[in-house]
């Protein structure tokens, strides 16, 4: 009897010095992001948000650098075999990463793979569509996602004489409110980050003009640059105007310049809707948002701006397990309440419309007013010139316009010149991407 009993005993006595059979150890997911400072703080809470939830799965944060360099990083590691789980990449890079046979596990696939139920129709539109191949199958999951917004230095504004409540609408009354507050004796009245994003991209949607051709490279590889017309080079041509009177200061590429808002050394700026998140929390004046400014005398203006941001990639050659537990986070973070949290905790968009549903009830919008102009300038109708911008090798092609709007900024190249420059260079990346992924 003695000898029959021994194992349970020993099993009790094990369990008491905490030796016990071992528990199944937590899977880990490795996330690599491009989000620093406050944003940082905002993937970290969703990682242990998750992590709290459930004891089978662990997700890892890994801040890579700004977008540019995750990207790079990413790939990189691909190419090494040690890639993580679920990369961040910025819209730019999209068309990249769809290029990309066998890098990537689409994430409709991943929820499969997963048993996690997964309805792409819950995502606001405008925001999914982007990530959505040709045949229906949504690629990545939108997570940061945002578009381009007008902020203001309400605090300036009253200084200046100019009327809080009453932003300008137009690029004219822009440049009208800019010479207020220089005779002021504000030093930067007005500047923007990610000028190709923002005086191009976002511009030309906003204005219902294509932006590169073939439905702005939604409709095929041969698409190119389509930012010569007489439109375009009005509009850099005024910004260059400007610039020459000191009512534009260039501040720097990609989203250097949020720092220049944020601080009130700049009353007036066109950047990101998420840049709401930093005012909220660090600017020492009221602040206000608009919509971006638009041309009234163009037929159409305004009509809806396109996203920013980024998604969630999940990287090829991982194990089901693993798999299953990107597909619980991509569904927890889906879920409508953290997704409203989101949305109101850091300026990025609902990118679901129960998200939207929530915060609108909550009055949210009402009581932070400005809060909702980037869901209502992303869910207008859009057009085919207006749903979005999917280019090749698209990193390179806003580098070379930050070049050579630099040089029209600096009064070394006309507006004219610039652009015809910018879509030349351009055009010869889209034509180099053409050829290496025709096949």
């Amino acid at each position: 009897m003695h000898t029959k009993f021994k194992p349970l005993a020993s099993i009790l006595a094990a369990a008491a010095f905490g030796v016990a059979m071992p528990a199944q150890a937590q899977v880990e997911i490795q996330w690599w992001h491009a989000m620093g400072g406050q944003l940082g703080e905002w993937v970290n809470s969703l990682a242990k948000g998750f992590n709290d939830s459930q004891k089978d799965y662990r997700v890892v944060p890994v801040y890579k650098g700004n977008y540019a360099d995750t990207l790079t990083a990413g790939v990189a590691a691909f190419r090494a075999g040690n890639a993580p789980h679920i990369l961040q990449v910025f819209e730019v890079g999209t068309a990249n990463m769809m290029a990309s046979k066998g890098a990537i596990v689409p994430v409709s696939e991943v929820m499969k793979i997963g048993g996690v139920k997964f309805d792409p129709s819950v995502y606001v539109p405008a925001v999914a569509g982007y990530y959505t191949a040709p045949n229906g199958q949504m690629l990545s999951l939108p997570f940061n996602s945002s578009t381009s917004v007008f902020h203001y230095n309400k605090d300036a504004f009253k200084a200046a004489g100019l009327d809080t409540d009453k932003p300008p609408k137009t690029w004219p009354e822009v440049a009208l409110a800019a010479a207020k507050l220089k005779a002021n004796g504000h030093k930067c009245p007005f500047t923007t980050s990610w000028v190709s994003w923002t005086q191009l991209e976002n511009f030309s949607a906003w204005h219902n003009v294509e932006y590169a051709t073939l439905r702005n490279g939604f409709n095929g590889l041969g698409t190119r640059l389509a930012i010569t017309t007489p439109l375009h080079v009005r509009h850099i041509e005024n910004l260059a105007n400007m610039a020459q009177q000191g009512l534009f200061v260039y501040k720097g590429r990609d989203n250097a310049p949020d720092a220049t808002f944020v601080s009130g050394e700049c009353a007036m700026y066109t950047g990101s809707s998420a840049l709401y998140g930093a005012v909220k929390r660090n600017a020492k004046f009221a602040a206000g948002i608009s919509a971006l400014p638009f041309y009234p005398d163009v037929a159409g203006a305004p009509q809806n701006t396109v996203i920013g941001g980024a998604s969630l990639w999940v990287m090829g050659g991982k194990k089901p397990a693993e798999y299953k537990g990107v597909a619980l986070f991509f569904n927890y973070i889906s879920e409508p309440q953290v997704q409203a949290k989101s949305h109101q905790d850091t300026g990025y968009l609902p990118i679901t419309t129960a998200a939207f549903g929530i915060t609108e009830k909550a009055g949210f919008y009402k009581a932070n007013p400005g809060t909702d102009i980037s869901v209502t300038q992303m869910i207008r109708k859009t057009t085919d010139k207006s749903r979005g911008i999917r280019l090749g090798n698209f990193l390179q092609i806003r580098t070379i316009l930050n070049e050579e709007m630099e040089q029209v900024w600096s009064g070394k190249k006309s507006a004219k010149q610039g652009l015809e420059d910018a879509k030349k260079r351009g055009d010869a990346e889209l034509e180099k991407f053409q050829k290496a992924n025709k096949g």
